[in-house]
């Protein structure tokens, strides 16, 4: 019998170069190593967990669902982390 691996999805800090900030565009995050430090309290979009296209996130519109929903919250979600 076969399982089905989950598949691990990489982080990616959101690193805007300057204005405007876009949290809906892929140039706009750094991949890291692991989770990265997002201290509280929950404001501003610190990293998202996504598939990773060559070093970009491909940010699905569940992704982006799910950034708005952390946002309006100031909750972070499976996929998303927020940071002050």
């Amino acid at each position: 019998m076969m399982y089905k691996s989950a598949t691990i999805m990489p982080w990616f800090s959101f690193t805007p170069g300057g204005l405007p900030r876009n949290p809906c565009d892929p140039n706009q995050y750094t991949l890291v190593a692991g989770p990265p430090s997002c201290p509280n309290p929950n404001n501003y979009l610190c990293a998202i967990q996504a598939i990773n296209n060559f070093g970009v996130p491909i940010i699905t519109t569940a992704v982006v669902i799910e950034i708005v929903l952390a946002l309006e919250n100031r909750m972070e979600s499976t996929n998303v982390m927020l940071k002050p």
